[in-house]
């Protein structure tokens, strides 16, 4: 008896020891919402990075002077846009 007993206790802690080891933590409970200001602040992460990427590339030759423009403008028309919202956001939070 003390034999099936024993290969009892080890099966219960081997089960123990998987479920303790894969056992998914409760990340969405523990995580916040994101607000519209962290929202903004990824994006104009994104932003600034396409405008050091387009740069790079036009330097590299990649992109024609005037497509490169119209480029340009376009990111710092939507990073300003971005920038005055999350100005706005930080002033009335």
């Amino acid at each position: 008896m003390s034999e099936t007993l024993g290969l009892a206790l080890g099966c219960l802690m081997a089960m123990v020891l998987f479920l303790y080891t894969f056992w998914p933590e409760n990340a969405f409970a523990s995580q916040r919402q994101k607000t519209r200001l962290d929202y903004l602040e990824e994006r104009k992460e994104q932003l600034y990075e396409n405008l050091r990427d387009l740069n790079f590339e036009y330097r590299a030759g990649k992109y024609p002077e005037e497509d490169f423009l119209a480029q340009r403008t376009q990111l710092e028309n939507e990073t300003a846009q971005l920038l005055s919202e999350m100005e706005y956001l930080q002033q009335h939070t």
